[in-house]
């Protein structure tokens, strides 16, 4: 998968590959902050489980690892969308970069609440 990934990067102009590289280091660090996230909630859980905030910020973080599965396989759709066809018209190109954007909008909305969700559990600590 890895491979295709590269070889589609390859072949699309360097304006939308420059794009997926920054939505792809952006999820990466929604999915690392996440994650980390969720275990400083887990051991806030454990000494209170019955605690309704650090449940719905648990869910939130898990929702947010949920997202960035969702906006991988719509980038990996995108790519392959522009590159279905052996000509590269002006349009796809920016039918694709537009969607990009939109999702990156989406991805720093989602990054800005992951992060501001991890401090509220470090300063429960």
């Amino acid at each position: 998968m890895q491979d295709m990934r590269q070889l589609i990067i390859m072949t699309i102009p360097s304006e939308i590959a420059v794009l997926v590289e920054r939505l792809n280091r952006e999820l990466n660090e929604i999915e690392q902050v996440a994650t980390e996230g969720l275990r400083l909630a887990n051991l806030i859980l454990e000494s209170f489980p019955n605690n309704f905030v650090i449940v719905q910020l648990f869910g939130f973080l898990n929702s947010s690892l949920f997202f960035v599965g969702i906006s991988r396989q719509k980038i990996e759709n995108n790519l392959e969308y522009l590159s279905a066809t052996d000509v590269l018209n002006e349009d796809r190109i920016q039918e694709v970069g537009q969607d990009l954007a939109i999702e990156l909008g989406r991805i720093l909305e989602t990054k800005i609440a992951v992060i501001q969700i991890k401090t509220r559990l470090e300063n429960l600590q």
